[in-house]
């Protein structure tokens, strides 16, 4: 439950950001000096939300589960009558239970809206492989946190990737500046999701393991909440009532809310604010409104915490843009993330964990942890110049399948395979802007069926793999760790015969878990 002060463009008026003595203070009557969209919301109480205990009450047996859902999807597929009367159904659902969003064909408007991608079934996921991602999540929770404040690690693990990649250097120069300047807030506020895939191997076992941890602007919950109680009603509308018994719900928005209500808390101003910062075009605009709702209403000025739902980009920047980030993070303001939070998740300071010693520096006489941590990793390689960056480029040119190249970039759709790896690394193999890039395994993941709905996308039984995306909420106030919570998961599913991903360029849809 929450007050907004929305600034539209096409609002009745126009709206500016300052910052005066050292607040971020939001003003009307003047036109904007950020070419962002500016959700103002107050917060004056949350029920805050346990994390939901349920994720033990499947005892199904494996066997049934699986073939119970294949026959019947093959039955389905050979039925295009019943098929496409089910099909009707899941939309009609969907719009039910709020999963909608705006068209790419009119993205800042709701007079036109559509149904979330999803898949028309849950799709199995192994229990323990699950649990095992819920379980780990409050380590990386933390694990994330004390890299943010540790300056000599961020500027030794990035020495070579902010002499190779611009936006990287750009993040890194602010983290600089406001390091030397000394941080005015104490109070840091961090909601990340942590994604994993499940590699099968060649002798039919398998393992969890870290594809990346996103730490800004981190997405999928809101509008697809409710997708578990689609499903649900989906396997109870054809007959298979054990396994709809078997569909996890998550309580994710009530938990990441919760993190973002704390840190106003602890900011201590009743008049102060949230501040959403959004893009110009807002296709997930309505997945924002389920985290607007969970705060409750009043009107404000101060802004107490900055929420970036933007700026993980290069091209979400302009020269202002920069100078207003800076701005932002010499501010008063809780910042979710702050900067160092930010590059916490770059792509470089996942390779660098995997380091033999690493982690132990992060959690002393901590073994478990570190086991727990480590044994979701995958295999993953440096590009720097050197004899070691050397192997990495030899190794790729080689089997170039058998790798994935990844840019320090978010937001899907960025990463090499196959013969690209090898075009782009034959280019820079000499140079040092090689470094901009990590070498990662290519996890080889469990396969299902499944039916993918989203519009105008043909209507067919396809072969499936998925992501298990992790939630993970903290707010730390000086030295006192006082939340720190998984904040639920989500499924993201998408056709096998894509390799990169991405919910907003049509290849990725939501998903449920169905465990086995």
């Amino acid at each position: 439950m929450a007050s907004i002060i929305r600034c539209d463009r096409d609002a009745c008026f126009t709206s500016h950001v300052v910052v005066v003595p050292q607040k971020i203070i939001y003003h009307r009557k003047q036109r904007p000096s950020l070419q962002y969209r500016v959700s103002m919301l107050r917060v004056t109480c949350l029920t805050v939300f346990k994390s939901c205990n349920s994720y033990s009450c499947c005892v199904l047996p494996v066997r049934p589960t699986t073939m119970a859902t294949k026959v019947f999807l093959q039955q389905l597929i050979s039925n295009p009558d019943r098929l496409n009367d089910l099909v009707d159904e899941a939309k009609n659902l969907a719009f039910q239970h709020g999963l909608v969003m705006r068209t790419h064909e009119t993205p800042n408007s709701s007079e036109v809206v559509t149904h979330i991608p999803f898949t028309l079934f849950p799709s199995p996921v192994p229990k323990a492989t699950f649990l095992q991602a819920l379980a780990v999540q409050p380590h990386f929770n933390t694990l994330v946190d004390k890299i943010s404040q540790d300056q000599d690690f961020l500027e030794d693990a990035l020495a070579s990737t902010v002499q190779a990649d611009h936006f990287t250097a750009k993040l890194f120069g602010i983290y600089k500046q406001v390091q030397q300047e000394g941080q005015k807030q104490s109070i840091v506020v961090g909601l990340n999701r942590s994604d994993y895939m499940v590699d099968q191997k060649e002798d039919g076992s398998s393992s969890l393991k870290q594809i990346e941890i996103n730490t800004i602007a981190a997405a999928g919950f809101g509008a697809s909440d409710n997708l578990s109680m689609v499903h649900r009603r989906l396997l109870q509308s054809v007959g298979l009532l054990e396994e709809s018994q078997c569909v996890q719900d998550t309580n994710r928005t009530a938990v990441m809310s919760a993190a973002l209500a704390k840190a106003w808390e602890l900011y201590g101003q009743q008049k102060a604010v949230i501040m959403f910062l959004v893009e110009d075009i807002q296709i997930c605009k309505l997945s924002h409104r389920y985290m607007e709702k969970e705060l409750w209403k009043r009107d404000g000025l101060e802004v107490a915490v900055v929420y970036y739902r933007y700026g993980f980009m290069p091209d979400h920047y302009t020269e202002q843009i920069w100078d207003a980030r800076l701005m932002m993070e010499r501010s008063l303001a809780v910042k979710c993330p702050d900067i160092g939070t930010h590059l916490a998740g770059t792509k470089k300071v996942q390779q660098v964990l995997t380091r033999p010693g690493v982690l132990e520096k992060f959690f002393p006489d901590q073994p478990q942890v570190v086991e727990q941590i480590r044994a979701t990793f995958a295999g993953l390689y440096t590009l720097d110049m050197g004899p070691e960056g050397d192997r990495a480029v030899a190794m790729a040119l080689a089997n170039p399948d058998a790798f994935v190249l990844k840019p320090q970039r978010e937001g899907g759709g960025n990463n090499c395979f196959g013969e690209d790896i090898v075009k782009l690394l034959q280019e820079v193999k000499n140079d040092k802007i090689r470094a901009a890039y990590i070498l990662m395994d290519r996890i080889r993941p469990r396969t299902e069926q499944n039916i993918l709905l989203r519009r105008e996308l043909p209507i067919r039984l396809v072969s499936i793999c998925y992501e298990i995306g992790v939630y993970g909420a903290y707010v730390r106030h000086g030295g006192e760790m006082v939340l720190n919570e998984v904040g639920g998961h989500n499924l993201r599913t998408k056709n096998i015969d894509h390799n990169d991903a991405g919910l907003l360029r049509g290849v990725t849809m939501f998903d449920s878990p169905l465990f086995i």
